[in-house]
């Protein structure tokens, strides 16, 4: 009953910027952890970027210092926001958001969005 819905992939310059949106709505008492994931054919799906409730986060290392994630608590929303974009991030984007529908659903979901997809090349 929860659905993620992502946003905001496209095709950008090498050094440019772009800003991914993932909503989840619902079945939800509450939302903890939300990230970023990308995958490219052929390879494992990785993480990009996640978040705690409490603003804590996490970056992998070919992320970090370029890119910024952010949520929005009341509205179930998190954003990426992608600067000094290279061609290696080429990727389709996952949003990962991990849900409690307490006490419909014991413990905790993890739920995906369908993915978006991000192209940088010249």
């Amino acid at each position: 009953q929860v659905q993620v819905v992502e946003s905001g992939g496209g095709l950008v310059q090498p050094g440019g910027s772009l800003i991914l949106s993932c909503a989840a709505s619902g079945n939800i008492f509450s939302v903890t952890t939300m990230g970023w994931y990308r995958q490219t054919p052929g390879q494992q799906r990785e993480l990009v970027a996640s978040i705690n409730r409490g603003g804590n986060t996490n970056y992998a290392a070919s992320a970090e210092g370029r890119f910024t994630i952010s949520r929005d608590n009341a509205k179930n929303t998190v954003y990426l926001q992608m600067n000094s974009l290279k061609p290696d991030d080429t990727a389709v984007y996952y949003c990962n958001v991990q849900v409690i529908s307490y006490p419909i659903e014991p413990g905790v979901t993890s739920y995906w969005g369908q993915g978006t997809q991000v192209t940088v090349s010249s």
